[in-house]
């Protein structure tokens, strides 16, 4: 009886009301989610209802794995939905075969609100819930969170905030990893300072994402910084951040030389690029972006990882400035490191690949300065402690001269993307 049991209960459904109302459209929906989530279908059973005037009224339906089963009810004149995930772990853990498929169905249902209920069955209980995040359609990761502070459907995505025994607070956006309070140096530190201190001088910055603040808060270090324009869509992710995530931002959210554009990145920097003269132009943009599509299917910055796009923004940039973005895993998605490596080196002169390991997203991450003239292989050791120690940056807790020229030193296995 070893097991994984999973519900979800959804309301204020935003999804297409076939899906609540239509046996066959539901069936279609249900079986291709469960297929992609490699899980085993045995049998099946979809029951329409009717209201008294014979108008459809819900569905009930129940898909018999061979790991156990998935039970789905529709309530359409409460634009509500139930869902029941059980899986058997007995020869083989299929947790995040399970966690994967409730994760796909609740962001299909789209619901404004929701509760989710996780119980380990055969081997005991407590109130913590093992978050996984699907790498690939083959690995996940994932960690236990506590009861979510904040649960809620925003106009973009799904945003939850949850403590977490090894990582303090984690931010989880459409069911992706995307921060915490005890490792986002890892990911912060290594995203900005290895561009900005390649850079004489950097006065203003582009940051297109990175609404927990986390960027922000680095790029404030250096004293030069005068402005930075911070494009974040989703307004909502901002203020929880700053309700929740502090010891991430440190009050670089609430700075002064910190403007906030609640705009779609995509549709800002193409009219900035349009409309651009000398002084709105940038020394450093940092595209701090959720992933292009995640394995749960969200897609929101999709359109930011784009030829048009890089090329919009490399028109935002001054004279000798550089943008800096991430590639996803080199070993979990080296299609993706490539394809980007290539399609920066097709618009920039210069551009210098690098990793790091971030805890979070239990794997080496991949990113990479892009310039026409800045290149940040060329600084040694000396010349980044002399910059280190003239800005005064402060507390690092991973960046130094010597990481600086560790980052850039590829493995041949990532070195060879997109080469």
């Amino acid at each position: 009886m070893q097991g994984l049991h999973l519900t979800a209960d959804c309301y204020d459904c935003r999804c297409a009301p076939g899906l609540l109302l239509d046996p066959a459209q539901l069936r279609q929906f249900v079986v291709e989610q469960t297929i992609r989530s490699s899980l085993t279908i045995v049998g099946e059973k979809f029951h329409p209802f009717q209201a008294a005037d014979g108008s459809a009224a819900g569905v009930t339906c129940a898909l018999l794995l061979a790991e156990s089963h998935l039970a789905i009810h529709t309530w359409p004149e409460r634009q509500a939905v139930t869902l029941d995930v059980y899986v058997c772990n007995f020869t083989e853990d299929n947790s995040a075969k399970a966690s994967g498929l409730l994760d796909a169905l609740i962001a299909s249902f789209a619901p404004a609100r929701w509760q989710t209920n996780r119980l380990q069955r055969g081997s005991g209980a407590n109130d913590q819930t093992l978050a996984l995040e699907q790498l690939t359609q083959h690995t996940a990761y994932g960690t236990q969170l506590a009861p979510p502070l904040v649960q809620v459907q925003s106009q973009f995505q799904r945003i939850e905030i949850a403590n977490s025994a090894e990582f303090g607070k984690v931010m989880r956006l459409d069911g992706a990893f995307m921060t915490s309070e005890r490792d986002e140096f890892f990911y912060h530190e290594c995203l900005v300072h290895p561009t900005a201190l390649s850079h004489p001088q950097p006065r203003r910055a582009l940051i297109v994402g990175g609404g927990d603040g986390g960027s922000s808060e680095e790029l404030l270090k250096h004293p030069s910084i005068e402005h930075i324009t911070l494009c974040e869509i989703d307004p909502l992710v901002i203020r929880l951040a700053r309700e929740h995530l502090r010891q991430i931002h440190r009050g670089a959210l609430n700075d002064p030389r910190v403007q906030h554009v609640a705009e779609d990145g995509f549709a800002f920097v193409k009219q900035a690029a349009r409309a651009a003269n000398a002084s709105q132009l940038y020394d450093l943009i940092l595209l701090d972006l959720t992933d292009p599509q995640n394995a749960n299917g969200s897609a929101l910055a999709a359109d930011c990882y784009g030829e048009e796009f890089l090329q919009a923004c490399r028109a935002l940039l001054n004279t000798g400035g550089a943008l800096v973005m991430h590639l996803g895993s080199p070993f979990h998605h080296p299609q993706r490191f490539g394809q980007l490596r290539q399609r920066l080196g097709n618009i920039f002169t210069h551009v210098s690949p690098y990793t790091v390991y971030v805890p979070l997203y239990g794997a080496l991450w991949g990113m990479a300065v892009a310039s026409d003239t800045l290149d940040p292989r060329r600084l040694d050791s000396h010349a980044i402690s002399a910059r280190l120690e003239e800005r005064a940056l402060g507390v690092l807790q991973y960046y130094n001269e010597n990481v600086h020229q560790a980052l850039f030193a590829l493995p041949n296995f990532v070195q060879n993307l997109g080469a």
